[in-house]
């Protein structure tokens, strides 16, 4: 019997990325699984460390302002559509999947000109450039916010939640501790700027970490390239540029989390019920996409929100401190939240498309 095929899609950030594994990693052995992102994206990295077949291809960056860039960039979105469909007609895909990001564009293209059926999955409030143009093109819509179901066609959008890596849920608590080296007796807090990380943020824990370490345990994962030497040996303070294997362990030891509004990110904090201080990315540096997600957490008392235009040693210590001394209502309400099984219900969704092509 032949084995159906699917290929995923999307990158540009970690967020794009790691809800396709949790989803790569539940799909049984009925599947023949191949991945199309850029060709240096931090997907590439993640992918291929998984062993499945990845194909890269060009793409441009989509923006929302007049650059002499964007003509440039759409040549390589019409490259990138040839090379997408060249792959394809090769794979015979059953489905796309996609998470959205730039890369993202050129293969919705090419797969609706080969009449291949596309899901996409929106995790933000409001849904990125990149799909709002594929929506025309796609079959399935999900989304994680019950908001975002005004921007699609009613008729194929479902509201699912946001699909959580399992692997997350089984962190222990004690082999966390043992690996950063920390007691059981003071709170852990955790901080991620994300898998680019976040100059600003890293700048004011740093200068507040004699303040932090005062009550916290401190791990901090910094981005690629921005670990800081000088603070190698700083008591009560572990820096990493990114973790993975560890990180179930780590966020199962941890008591407080300060990160960015990645959609994914904080849904998955919020399933393991850890207390937020979310500090979004400012309209400066993106759509506002982070603050909406902020803002809708924070309304619900799953969190705090901190912009990042008032971030500093003082406000960070505030903030942070507010956080961690109201945790216990904070993850009342956590509990009280129930996860629509995102997972299984796209994995239902996928197993659920025709034979092979």
């Amino acid at each position: 019997m032949l084995k159906k095929k699917i290929v995923f899609t999307g990158g540009g950030s970690a967020g794009h990325v790691t809800p396709n594994i949790a989803i790569i990693n539940e799909l049984n052995t009925d599947w023949d699984i191949f991945y199309m992102g850029s060709k240096n994206g931090i997907e590439k990295e993640l992918i291929q460390k998984m062993g499945i077949p990845y194909y890269g291809i060009n793409s441009g960056k989509l923006r929302r302002y007049i650059d002499f860039e964007n003509l440039v960039d759409m040549f390589r979105v019409i490259k990138g559509c040839f090379e997408a469909r060249g792959n394809l007609k090769k794979i015979k895909p059953n489905l796309i999947f996609s998470k959205g990001g730039f890369v993202s564009v050129p293969v919705i293209l090419a797969a609706k000109s080969l009449k291949i059926p596309i899901y996409i999955h929106e995790s933000d409030m409001t849904p990125g450039l990149a799909n709002k143009i594929s929506q025309r093109f796609s079959t399935k819509i999900f989304t994680s916010f019950e908001e975002t179901k005004s921007f699609f066609p009613e008729h194929k959008t479902t509201v699912i939640g946001s699909p959580i890596r399992k692997e997350i849920l089984n962190g222990s608590a004690k082999v966390g501790r043992e690996f950063l080296g920390f007691d059981e007796y003071s709170p852990i807090l955790t901080i991620m700027g994300g898998s680019l990380g976040a100059k600003k943020i890293n700048e004011v824990v740093r200068g507040a970490l004699k303040q932090l370490t005062a009550n916290y345990q401190v791990v901090h994962l910094c981005g690629k390239n921005n670990k800081d030497a000088n603070f190698s040996n700083y008591p009560k303070y572990k820096q990493f540029e990114y973790v993975n294997d560890e990180l179930k362990d780590i966020l199962a030891a941890t008591d407080i989390v300060i990160t960015r509004g990645g959609s994914n990110a904080i849904f998955e904090f919020l399933t393991l019920n850890i207390p937020m201080l979310i500090i979004p990315l400012g309209l400066n540096q993106s759509r506002g996409d982070q603050i909406l997600n902020a803002r809708a957490f924070q309304n619900k008392g799953y969190s705090l929100t901190l912009e990042e235009e008032q971030l500093n040693n003082k406000t960070l210590m505030e903030y942070l401190n507010t956080v961690y001394s109201n945790r216990n209502e904070f993850q009342k309400k956590m509990k009280a939240y129930q996860n629509g099984e995102a997972l299984q219900i796209l994995i239902k969704e996928i197993n659920g498309v025709n034979s092979p092509r």
